[in-house]
């Protein structure tokens, strides 16, 4: 399952796998794939280096990558309190009667919110890369377009590959002219933020956009066969995110929502904006619902509805409120219904890639190739 990008950064499988949790991103690159670890959740440098320090002592010097989120556009002097302050009183009573209609506990006293999307801010997002480029990380990603042409600069200086997430054609131009390396062409079967339109219409349509940079492509894609579509349809390589949650490496720290998401079928997900403001698939519950009621306020964009729904978010998990119990995940849930280690996970992928492979041929008259 080899390309031009995957021999370039020197990994077996053209399969990148992002996730939040270390040691899954490490056994992805284990695995002969890339790993990419999701850096969001970090806000204090100290914890992201304290990760990155375990991922270099478990990846058997396999390359990895990190993924940031981080505006193309800089704004001087915000802070988490200046955007908090902007939150409609009227938002926070509707977040408090939600929860007291499903009977979710409060927090213990003193007790801090576990859960903020705060990786957004120029700030945050710098002292993240200022971590990371004291590692030797390969590639470099950001979901929420192309970095700062800065950042694309200080990246190329140190030998590192920078990624873009499109979820359109025009993106993905906008993207190479910003000097990016690699596109992501995320479809809008996707877990997280993400598109309008199809992975099986996406691909193509980017890699025709941007050639001769390489494209990977994402959303819906979860077995070997799926594989060998995007490398046909021209892709370098494929990006999957949610088909790692189910993983016995994986960190849920819930039971309950990975029973969830085990159970849950493909068209068990929604696009809502619930969770960051932005749309964004996750699983379908009562709290997506509530926010996507119509006689509801509706979400508040991003930055301000992940900041307006961190606290609920860490009660609802903490205490595994069932009917409230989400995250986010692409359609690709529908085949996640067994724990597995992520080397057997690829054992799989590579396993349904030689079968396609072999049907091919067959339809191309050539026989089996195995």
């Amino acid at each position: 399952m080899q390309t031009e990008l995957s021999r370039r950064l020197g990994v077996e499988h053209a399969i990148f796998g992002f996730t939040p949790f270390p040691a899954v991103a490490a056994a992805i690159s284990r695995a002969g794939g890339f790993g990419v670890l999701g850096a969001v959740r970090y806000t204090a440098p100290d914890e992201l280096a304290r990760d990155l320090d375990w991922m270099q002592e478990h990846v058997d010097g396999r390359p990895y990558g990190l993924d940031v989120v981080m505006p193309a556009k800089k704004v001087e002097g915000v802070t988490e309190a200046d955007v908090e302050a902007m939150i409609p009183e009227g938002h926070r009573r509707f977040v408090e009667e939600t929860l007291a209609e499903h009977g979710v506990p409060e927090l213990a006293e003193g007790e801090a919110s576990g859960w903020r999307i705060t990786g957004w801010m120029e700030e945050v997002a710098r002292n993240q890369l200022d971590v990371a480029f004291d590692y030797p990380i390969s590639l470099l990603a950001n979901a929420l377009g192309s970095p700062p042409a800065d950042v694309i600069e200080r990246a190329h200086a140190q030998d590192v590959l920078v990624a873009a997430l499109a979820g359109s054609a025009r993106h993905a131009r906008k993207h190479a002219d910003a000097g990016i390396d690699v596109v992501v062409a995320q479809g809008y079967e996707a877990g997280g933020h993400t598109g309008e339109i199809a992975t099986m219409v996406l691909t193509p349509e980017a890699v025709e956009a941007v050639a001769p940079l390489p494209v990977l492509a994402a959303g819906g894609i979860g077995s070997g066969e799926q594989i060998a579509a995007a490398l046909a349809l021209g892709a370098q390589g494929v990006w999957l995110g949610s088909l790692w949650l189910t993983t016995t490496e994986a960190d849920l720290q819930s039971p309950a929502l990975a029973r969830k998401l085990l159970a849950a079928g493909s068209g068990d997900t929604v696009r809502s904006r619930a969770l960051t403001g932005k749309p964004a698939r996750q699983l379908r519950t009562r709290w997506t619902d509530a926010w996507d009621d119509p006689r509801g306020p509706g979400p508040l964009p991003m930055p301000l509805q992940g900041l307006l729904v961190a606290e609920a978010v860490s009660r609802i998990q903490k205490y595994e409120v069932g009917e409230l119990l989400g995250t986010p995940v692409g359609q690709i849930v529908g085949r996640m219904n067994s724990e597995r280690g992520v080397q057997a996970v690829f054992d799989d992928l590579t396993r349904g890639f030689e079968r396609a492979v072999d049907r091919v041929n067959r339809i191309a008259g050539r026989g089996s190739q195995s």
